[in-house]
């Protein structure tokens, strides 16, 4: 059975996993499921059209699944969807999607929320990425895998931040983040590759030379970005972990950080 203590409130319809852990005074709606081995700590609102995949933490006074912070809002049925394995810290915000965008902002597996994050409407996060405190990114946002965005970062809204990348604290993001590449500043601008992110994953030596060659290729060589994706084609031969940013660097987006 839930372990629901006796303060929370689980409304009628929502559909709660055999074992899931609800702490006092939190909230639960109606149309909200939540699957097992999540745990919900005091004083958290779970709201909307949500689900919440297995073995979730979330902790006290978070929000999930609200109405999202758009004037165009007009109670449409937008939903929220998380997946498992994520932490969700003191005071983060999620908020619905938007019916004039993807109607959902989706979270993937493995994430680590930390305390007063916000994730707005309409926003897709992929899988194990870190959004240290404070870091906020808008409407429309959409963050690689393994991507980490440092204490107190913002992302505007339309932008995209590709796997692998790495926004510095207080950085401001204005325009894409290219995949692997460190940004830091405001407005925010490229500040090398994220090596010490590719290390930790299990990148080699000869993988991390790639892309730093591949940074020096945009960022360092002079040429357009047009060209620069020429050249990146070329490479991509003979180091495949390249292929990511090429197919970033070919999507139509506010141009990426230069």
């Amino acid at each position: 059975m839930p372990a629901i203590h006796p303060t929370a409130l689980i409304e009628p319809g929502a559909e709660l996993a055999d074992d899931v852990d609800v702490g006092a005074y939190s909230i639960v709606g109606s149309n909200v499921r939540i699957g097992a081995g999540t745990r919900i700590g005091p004083h958290v609102v779970i709201a909307g059209r949500t689900s919440i995949g297995a073995r979730n933490r979330i902790f006290q006074f978070a929000s999930i699944g609200d109405i999202p912070q758009d004037r165009k809002y007009g109670g449409e049925a937008t939903t929220t969807t998380l997946g498992d394995d994520n932490v969700v810290r003191e005071y983060v915000s999620i908020h619905a999607g938007t019916a004039q965008d993807r109607g959902t902002t989706t979270i993937g597996n493995g994430n680590w929320f930390l305390a007063y994050t916000h994730v707005a409407h309409d926003c897709i996060v992929g899988n194990q990425t870190t959004f240290s405190n404070n870091a906020q990114i808008a409407g429309h946002v959409s963050v690689g895998d393994f991507a980490v965005l440092g204490a107190y970062a913002g992302v505007h809204q339309f932008c995209r931040v590709g796997a692998h990348a790495m926004l510095a604290a207080g950085a401001i993001v204005l325009q894409d983040v290219p995949p692997f590449v460190t940004v830091a500043g405001y407005p925010a601008k490229p500040a090398g590759t994220n090596n010490e992110g590719l290390r930790r994953r299990g990148y080699s030596p000869a993988d991390i030379s790639a892309v730093r060659r591949a940074y020096r290729t945009i960022y360092r060589a002079g040429l357009s970005l047009e060209d620069a994706r020429g050249e990146l084609g070329k490479a991509a031969a003979d180091a495949p972990l390249l292929k990511p940013l090429l197919d970033f660097l070919a999507e139509p987006g506010r141009g990426i950080v230069r």
